[in-house]
């Protein structure tokens, strides 16, 4: 157990209220509240903040459109915003609104202490602006002549305004990034922002405009605006009472031990946000987790497309525990994913209702008909099953523990239905059914239905940063009390109170689909999003040309990079395919392949291999593929590509 008085704090972005929040912003919140849920049961005093970006042009415009004013408009969203987050059972501590009293108070000092600094000068911009992204860019940074972030019509735009230096802080924060290689995640993320943004050298940032008055004044020329990024960044010390008559959250929870964004505002959290923080005189937050973006099969989600997926209708029609559990295991936190109806219902049926939910009710129903209910805790007979199933559950926790604290969600949770599929694999080992038909087995019968009850409480006790339903559903089941739901229980393997009696009759904690009828369901309501005025285009016939050749530029484009199999299991129903989970060094990674006529999962494990990084994502049998890997075949035998065991995972191989 970590020490009482340790603090953790984690925050989400501050969201913009332009409109409902689909599963994208859903992930990002369930993440963060998995990771604090985690760090609550480990004894950390957790602070945990979220909340709405709720000024700039574009909310007045939308105000304007719903013929309402701005305030009254945000208002109503927010609202909306704490529904869905109460019906996602966040579990967050505070929700900060911009437009608050005790954000604007902070605002306004912070820009006056920037001004009586000398970080802040007047003077004039003209540029290209992104009212969707709310970001200046210059012509050199514009892509096709659109904004470089989300594509969309940029604007001329030519005003005073105020700008903040950031060329004064650039070597330092370059520094900064240097002493402190873990503060923006993944790595690949803080190469970017080296290589795009700092190394061209840092453009000095409009915090001001003039074109609109929806938002916090400057102090002394209100014909100014504070300019979003000054306005939104400051919520994480304001919430905790900076520069307040009381500042004890602050002195309490400050430095933030991490940030959790999407990748797309990675920068302004990465640059902007330490560079106030050194303005400020403040510590540095501690890290910024930039994951990527949920995906659909035709790209990024759009009502035009008629493929938002909304967290609400997953949760009212397959449970909040279903809809958290996909969120976090099918897509690898830190890399893009994709979501599909049919990957959905494959993760619910397979991994909930096949593999946990089965192993759930074979294990009350065995206890009830061999025992009369009660879970056998003496007259126990080891059997040759028993340590290698223990020693499996240590194993387990111990790499639950490691990957949590990068945030490696999916890997976590893979890692915890490795214990969930062996828990079901010791059933078939030591047979129950058989060892019941003789009485001189009684012993070995009763130490099995104990190990199984065991492991469910095990299983129960790691799931809960993830699911806040079925941990309890599966410790009522097993009778027990939820205070063998403590993590400082883990590792005990004689907690089961003597005298335990399970449920009469166990009920399924997570019901099989019917795929068919939940995959048109699913697509149906997607579809319910795309405005009825907007046609869908006929699909183009689509002629590939195959070329016989490739030029260096060509080939450089492939990133080729050397990883280590941790882990690799069968596909089901797929004969030919094998997942692999990739330690590529600076990231983990799932990717399909199809060698399994060639290969037995256990001997790829700790085997090197050749990636190929930078492949677009894609489902293979309802399972994210980030990349490939190289092999060879001769005489319809094949091998996998491998490389020096002495190279670092990570190298790229040129």
């Amino acid at each position: 157990m970590a020490d009482q008085n340790k603090t953790f704090y984690i925050t989400t972005p501050i969201y913009y209220p332009s409109g409902k929040f689909h599963i994208g912003t859903a992930y990002t919140t369930v993440a963060s509240d998995a990771m604090a849920r985690y760090k609550r049961l480990r004894g950390y005093d957790v602070h945990f903040l979220t909340g709405m970006d709720e000024h700039g042009q574009k909310i007045q415009e939308k105000a304007d459109e719903a013929g309402m004013p701005p305030q009254e408009y945000v208002d109503g969203i927010a609202e909306v915003a704490k529904k869905v987050w109460s019906i996602m059972d966040i579990s967050y501590d505070d929700f900060i609104r911009t437009t608050e009293e005790r954000h604007k108070l902070g605002v306004e000092k912070i820009f006056k202490t920037f001004l009586d600094n000398g970080d802040i000068y007047k003077g004039e911009y003209e540029g290209w602006y992104c009212l969707p992204c709310e970001t200046y860019f210059t012509e050199g940074q514009l892509e096709d002549g659109n904004c470089p972030d989300c594509g969309r019509p940029v604007r001329k735009v030519k005003e005073e305004s105020y700008f903040f230096n950031m060329k004064k802080y650039a070597d330092r924060l370059l520094k900064f990034y240097e002493d402190n290689p873990k503060f923006i995640e993944p790595e690949s993320r803080k190469n970017e922002m080296i290589n795009n943004f700092i190394k061209p050298g840092l453009e000095d940032l409009s915090v001001s405009r003039m074109s609109f008055d929806w938002g916090i004044k400057v102090p002394g020329d209100p014909k100014h605006v504070i300019y979003v990024w000054v306005d939104a960044l400051t919520n994480y010390i304001n919430a905790l009472g900076y520069q307040s008559e009381d500042d004890s959250l602050f002195k309490k929870y400050w430095p933030a031990d991490v940030h959790v964004v999407g990748k797309d505002i990675v920068r302004f959290h990465t640059i902007y946000w330490p560079i106030f923080c050194m303005a400020l005189d403040l510590p540095l937050p501690k890290k910024v987790f930039a994951h990527g973006f949920i995906m659909m099969k035709d790209g990024k989600m759009s009502k035009s497309k008629g493929n938002v997926v909304y967290p609400e209708m997953l949760v009212e029609r397959y449970g909040l525990d279903a809809t958290r559990y996909f969120l976090l295991r099918e897509l690898p936190f830190g890399q893009d994913g994709v979501f599909s109806p049919e990957s959905f219902v494959e993760r619910t049926n397979y991994d909930l209702a096949n593999d946990l939910g089965n192993l759930l009710n074979r294990s009350i129903s065995m206890i009830n008909k061999y025992f009369d209910g009660e879970i056998p805790t003496e007259g126990l007979t080891a059997t040759n099953f028993d340590e290698s199933l223990t020693d499996f559950i240590t194993t387990t926790i111990g790499k639950y523990e490691a990957s949590m604290e990068n945030m490696q969600f999916s890997t976590v949770l893979g890692d915890l239905w490795a214990l969930i599929s062996r828990t079901n694999k010791y059933i078939d080992e030591t047979s129950p059914w058989v060892l019941a038909k003789d009485e001189a087995d009684k012993g070995k019968l009763a130490s099995v239905m104990m190990h199984l009850a065991t492991s469910l409480r095990h299983i129960a006790i790691l799931l809960q940063p993830f699911m806040t339903q079925a941990p309890k559903q599966i410790i009522t089941q097993l009778g027990l009390d939820e205070k063998l739901l403590a993590w400082d229980t883990l590792g005990n393997f004689k907690a089961i109170p003597t005298g335990t009696k399970v449920v009469e009759k166990g009920v399924p904690i997570f019901p099989r689909l019917d795929a068919e009828i939940e995959v048109v369901y699913i697509r149906d309501q997607m579809a319910i999003t795309a405005p009825a005025e907007v046609e869908q285009p006929e699909k183009a016939e689509i002629e590939e040309a195959v070329e016989t050749e490739i030029s260096i530029d060509d080939f450089m484009k492939v990133d080729l990079r050397v990883a280590t199999v941790t882990a690799c299991e069968k596909i089901p129903k797929a004969d030919k395919l094998l997942k692999l989970q990739l330690d590529m060094g600076y990231e983990q990674r799932q990717v399909v392949s199809g060698i399994a006529e060639h290969y037995e999962p256990e001997a790829l494990i700790g085997e090197k291999v050749i990636v190929v990084a930078n492949l677009k994502p894609v489902k293979l049998r309802g399972e994210l593929s980030q990349g490939m890997i190289l092999a060879g075949k001769s005489d319809g035998i094949l091998k996998l590509a491998t490389v020096d065991p002495s190279l670092a995972n990570g190298a790229q191989v040129k």
